[in-house]
């Protein structure tokens, strides 16, 4: 009957689904080398959802100083700061909370060394250009000037997740026993890779639509059933 034809179609839709978040976690966990993929298309639609994943789950933790419209004074602050870090051994993140409280024309963040965010997905910021930079700055580096309709701003990334091409394998800026800086990731399992968090995703969504898929038949049994007994009834 239509509803059995409906239900099958859906299922249909469930399992293909699946199966492609089950290729996706192969993939990203290199079970299934690349040239062992069914052609440039299907590799084309795992790089995009490989990508969009990356987009979506991107976070940082970003400081910033907003500089009155001077080039000059910008860069003259951002030498000072990194002489510090460089000559005096200064932990960059101390270095630039000072300096975001002292000199910051932004007075919802300069109480708190220029904090914009913790862990902030891209789209955070009203400022465009400052939301980019969130993406696009090196970690840990001092970074501008970058010119807004506000002014001009230094940025400092202070921990940024899933951007493998710019980071690499680190994820936050640390601070060594002896106070210099360094970029690594921490050892806790904290962060987790992209193969990791891509794996664990399409895991959930094999299970789940297998256990759709299955209570999905169980209630088509249960109506077929149903409607059996109120026809011999009529």
């Amino acid at each position: 009957n239509i509803f059995s034809a409906g239900l099958l179609i859906v299922s249909s839709a469930m399992w293909i689904h699946a199966a492609l978040a089950l290729t996706i976690m192969l993939t990203a966990s290199n079970f299934v080398p690349s040239s062992a993929l069914s052609g440039p298309p299907t590799f084309s639609i795992i790089d995009r959802v490989r990508n969009d994943f990356l987009a979506l789950s991107r976070r940082s933790t970003t400081r910033h100083i907003l500089l009155p419209k001077s080039r000059d004074a910008a860069l003259a602050l951002k030498q000072k700061m990194r002489n510090r870090v460089v000559d005096d051994d200064k932990f960059v993140v101390d270095v630039f909370s000072s300096a975001a409280t002292k000199f910051s024309l932004d007075t919802t963040t300069s109480g708190d060394g220029g904090l914009l965010g913790t862990m902030m997905p891209q789209g955070y910021c009203s400022v465009q250009e400052i939301d980019r930079a969130c993406f696009e700055a090196p970690l840990g580096e001092i970074y501008g000037p970058i010119e807004s309709d506000y002014g001009f701003h230094l940025v400092l990334v202070c921990e940024r997740t899933n951007c493998p091409k710019l980071d690499g394998p680190n994820t936050r800026v640390a601070r060594t026993e002896n106070g210099r800086t360094v970029c690594d990731s921490p050892q806790d399992g904290s962060h987790k890779s992209v193969s990791d968090q891509l794996i664990e995703v399409s895991i959930f969504l094999v299970g789940f639509w297998i256990a759709v898929s299955f209570a999905g038949g169980i209630l088509a049994e249960a109506v077929c059933s149903l409607t059996d007994k109120l026809g011999k009834l009529s």
